[in-house]
Formats: C-alpha cells, sequence, structure tokens
C-alpha cells in the first residue's frame, strides 16, 4: 500500500472535531483517562521504559505518550490528525513533560526513515482505525530494534465485541461518541496474530480489557473476547 494511503479522511475528521476534549477527564475521551494506567503498567511488566527510545503510534492527544515520558522514557509520538497534535504539544509545555516530542506523519514513512531506531513501540486503540492494519504492523516492527518490544491493542471481530464496544459504548452508556468505531474494521487475535509472525514479531502475551457499567471500573483478564491488547518482541534473528 501506498505510504500516504493508510488512512481514513473521516477517521482523521473524527478525531479532530474532538481534539480540544482530550485531556477531560469527563469528556469522550474519559475512557482512555482511566484505562491509561493500566496500559502503562502493562508495558512495564515487560520492560522498564527509563531511558528507552520508544515510539507511540496514533499519539492522538498524548495520554499514553506523557505517561510514557512521565516514566522515563525518551519518546516520540505520531499521529496524523494535526489538531489533536497541537494539544498534545500545548498539553506537554504547560505539564513540563520535556521528554516527549510529536510529529505529523504515518507510521509507514516514519519507517523508511528511521527503521530500526526504537527500542519500544506502542500502537493503542489504532488498528481498528486505517484500512490496512498489516501496513501498521508492518512498520512497527521496521521500527522497533532487533530484541525490542511493540504493544497493540484493539477490538476482536465477533458479536460480543459488536453489542459490547458498539451498541453498549457508543448506544446505551454513551462512553464513546456514536460512529466511534465500524465493526468491519475489526480484529480477530489470529488475524493480528498472523500479521505479526509475518513481519518476525513474536507474541509474548495477549490480555483483554473488560468493563463494569455499575462500578465504572476497568480491569485487565485473559478474556481477548472484545478489548485486547497484545505484547510482541522482535526476533533477534
Amino acid at each position: 500500500m501506498n505510504i500516504k494511503s493508510n488512512v481514513d479522511p473521516s477517521e482523521l475528521a473524527k478525531f479532530s472535531e474532538l481534539a480540544h476534549r482530550w485531556w477531560d477527564p469527563q469528556s469522550e475521551f474519559r475512557p482512555l483517562h482511566e484505562i491509561n494506567p493500566l496500559r502503562l503498567s502493562w508495558i512495564e511488566d515487560f520492560i522498564s521504559l527509563s531511558g528507552l527510545q520508544v515510539l507511540d503510534v496514533g499519539c492522538g492527544g498524548g495520554i499514553l505518550s506523557e505517561a510514557m515520558a512521565r516514566a522515563g522514557a525518551h519518546v516520540l509520538g505520531i499521529d496524523l490528525a494535526s489538531k489533536s497534535l497541537r494539544v498534545a504539544q500545548l498539553h506537554a509545555l504547560e505539564a513540563g513533560v520535556k521528554e516527549v516530542q510529536y510529529r505529523e506523519c504515518s507510521v509507514e514513512a516514519l519507517a523508511e526513515e528511521t527503521p530500526g531506531q526504537y527500542d519500544v513501540v506502542t500502537c493503542m486503540e489504532m488498528l481498528e482505525h486505517v484500512p490496512d492494519f498489516e501496513s501498521v504492523v508492518r512498520s512497527c516492527s521496521r521500527l522497533v530494534k532487533p530484541g525490542g518490544w511493540v504493544f497493540f491493542s484493539t477490538l476482536n471481530r465477533n458479536p460480543k465485541s459488536f453489542l459490547f464496544a458498539i451498541v453498549g459504548a457508543e448506544y446505551v452508556l454513551n462512553l464513546l461518541p456514536r460512529g466511534t468505531h465500524e465493526y468491519e474494521k475489526f480484529i480477530k487475535p489470529s488475524e493480528l496474530a498472523r500479521a505479526c509472525r509475518a513481519d518476525d514479531l513474536v507474541q509474548q502475551d495477549i490480555r483483554g480489557l473488560s468493563y463494569n457499567p455499575i462500578t465504572r471500573r476497568y480491569w485487565v483478564n485473559q478474556d481477548p473476547s472484545v478489548n485486547y491488547w497484545v505484547a510482541t518482541q522482535k526476533s533477534v534473528s
């Protein structure tokens, strides 16, 4: 796929319209704020981020990027939504977080420019928003050093996931704006695993993320049937 073509303009417009609300923990991005400590903790179960070169693909307003920088990493966040990036840059400046930078570019373009430059690559809640998720996986693999880690999170494609992630989250509980997700773009764990294997990423862990609407609590578990996280490591040979 052409480097510049792996983007859905409607997805960019969707997040650009909400860009000013990224750092409002009571906004449409509340779920990201609430799961962010869980995401960071899970990543650090595999590798200490302190002093590492980290790339955050599809960083949006920088919620995870900033958290990893605060954990001691040198972080570059990339995205194609310029409004979201401006919000991320401004927030980092106001918060005094110096070890994070942002850049407007695609992961495919960066992979051509600086292959093998990162100790860790994260790509969270992004794969289900692009036309060709395999292109993103391939580029993430090119960008990470041999032995380095690549972390993905996305949504499973099955009836339960449709019910929970779209009907429940967008229409019943109003956790997310309606139209945030398209079921056809959801990715089965087997499909993601196949793409990772094809690009020398060895899957080391898979976890599920669940939500209780009564207690309004998220937790990590062993059930990848809806939201799931995958930890992979780049082959050394």
